[in-house]
């Protein structure tokens, strides 16, 4: 059984971790030929991106990390 100082630690680097991770806005949605694909905004840029990516970007990677380049559609 893990201390209590040990489980406090753990919830400590649970909400360090939350905190770090990108917030993803999915801000449109299009369904077109059975492909899905999502505008999301990532820090203040947006992106078009498939639901693969978008289920990457929700775990934690950056954009840049997937080579995305920002949507020019405003």
């Amino acid at each position: 059984m893990a201390s209590p100082a040990a489980r406090e630690n753990s919830r400590r680097a649970a909400v360090k971790k939350a905190l770090d991770r990108h917030k993803v806005y999915v801000t449109a949605q299009s369904f077109s030929g059975g492909t899905y694909s999502a505008r999301v905004l990532v820090d203040g840029e947006a992106y078009w991106v498939d639901e693969f990516r978008l289920s990457q970007l929700r775990q934690g990677l950056s954009p840049a990390e997937l080579e995305l380049t920002p949507a020019t559609d405003d």
